[in-house]
């Protein structure tokens, strides 16, 4: 079985989408922390964001895959853990324009798809339902307000010592929408067939009841 959650940034797609595999028994696939780890990549050989051919290059040369370890799921980039180093401000801020070239994008989407041909999967992004799994068997596309989102990400950011302005988050979760929905490849976008559920005013239990509750019905 495949369920695709989508929506724009800090929606909370990954915290539910973790949940929701964990009590289903499902694969996990955290696809923006795939585009997350290529942008890491590029910054720590000193390649622009935009700069296509090098990225491959790197991309060719090095090995970015999760691994189970206490406490969930964890991203590595050969034999670093950077679960941690992929969630900063910089790369936070360029990601997008990394998701944006067509070459990243054929070759992880292939590296997505392939992991879903197997087993039950939870896989959560911006394309998932339109893209990555277009025929999968659940499709969610999972909103909240610039305002909540920002709230959230300022208290994540408050949790591991990044000190970024309320109204300064706002702009830039506004700016992400922005590039992530006028992008040319793979644009952010509701699936046709994809059912929304607005977490503006709902607790993180409350959203994974939800979306379980619409699971349920699809089995």
């Amino acid at each position: 079985m495949q369920i695709a959650i989508d929506g724009p940034a800090s929606a909370g797609k990954s915290t539910i989408a973790k949940l929701i595999a964990k009590n289903l028994d499902f694969v996990y696939c955290d696809t923006g922390a795939m585009y997350r780890a290529v942008t890491l990549l590029a910054k720590k050989n000193n390649v622009d964001y935009d700069d296509s051919s090098s990225i491959l290059k790197l991309m060719s040369e090095h090995k970015i895959y999760f691994v189970n370890k206490p406490g969930g799921q964890h991203v590595m980039l050969d034999d670093e853990d950077i679960s941690d180093t992929i969630r900063t401000e910089e790369i936070t801020n360029n990601v997008s324009q990394v998701s944006a070239i067509k070459e990243v994008r054929t070759e992880l989407v292939e590296m997505q798809r392939q992991l879903a041909n197997d087993v039950d999967i939870v896989m959560d992004g911006r394309d998932i339902g339109t893209t990555v799994l277009p025929d999968a068997d659940v499709k969610i596309f999972l909103i909240a307000s610039v305002a909540v989102r920002a709230k959230r990400r300022y208290k994540e950011n408050i949790e591991r010592g990044i000190n970024t302005p309320l109204d300064v988050l706002e702009d830039e979760i506004a700016a992400r929408d922005y590039k992530d929905s006028h992008r040319k490849i793979s644009p952010l976008k509701k699936a046709d067939d994809a059912i929304e559920v607005d977490s503006s005013d709902m607790n993180i239990e409350q959203v994974v009841k939800r979306i379980t509750e619409i699971i349920n019905k699809n089995k």
